[in-house]
């Protein structure tokens, strides 16, 4: 069986061992080959994990000269850490505030509108008054085929495909004409050919 590569974390955890383990700067073309020498991280795969470590803060970076230069010291990790700690103290606190701003504003809202008894009988009744509307509204769509609004739309349905149709009647009218003239034929013959009915134009 073969034996299973790195992840992606403990590629990243190796990388950083060389910067701590050495203390040193490295270019990105030693770090190719100190990664599969020291580590056993792939060394096509190290440009990639180095850029992580780089966009996460944990590795330095910097061009001096011609080229370009990285470093990271284990004293920097801890920085990083203790700022993110720092950081979402900061962001709970802010949090907690506005929790405690809007507790705050319930209890004055709650002095403004005392529960009185007439408040208590108007908000029993409005909560009657919702469920009264449930039940209607059930009504209402047990019969949605006589619901004047469907109605109307099924009406309105009805107008605009016999507007279409009449269209389509005039439209075959006016050929059967131009047809007739164009070629002679009597308009019967053409009727029976292409199986239309006399009737076919009697919409109303």
């Amino acid at each position: 069986m073969a034996p299973r590569g790195l992840s992606l974390e403990e590629k990243r955890t190796k990388l950083l061992e060389i910067f701590h383990d050495t203390k040193d700067f490295y270019q990105l073309k030693e770090l190719e080959k100190l990664g599969p020498k020291l580590k056993g991280i792939v060394s096509q795969t190290v440009k990639e994990v180095l850029q992580s470590l780089v966009d996460d803060g944990l590795v330095q970076g910097d061009k001096i000269g011609a080229s370009n230069f990285f470093w990271s010291f284990p004293s920097q990790r801890g920085t990083i850490v203790q700022n993110r700690l720092d950081s979402a103290k900061e962001t709970r606190a802010g949090h907690e505030a506005q929790l405690a701003e809007l507790k705050t504003a319930i209890e004055h809202e709650r002095t403004l509108r005392p529960l009185s008894d007439s408040r208590a009988a108007a908000l029993e009744q409005l909560t009657s008054m919702k469920k009264q509307l449930a039940v209607l509204q059930e009504e209402i769509d047990a019969y949605g085929a006589c619901d004047p609004v469907k109605v109307e739309e099924k009406r309105r349905a009805v107008t605009l495909a016999h507007e279409a149709a009449v269209r389509w009647t005039d439209n075959y009218s006016i050929l059967l004409s131009h047809f007739t003239r164009q070629t002679g034929m009597d308009a019967q013959d053409i009727r029976r050919y292409l199986e239309i009915g006399d009737d076919y134009e009697d919409i109303f």
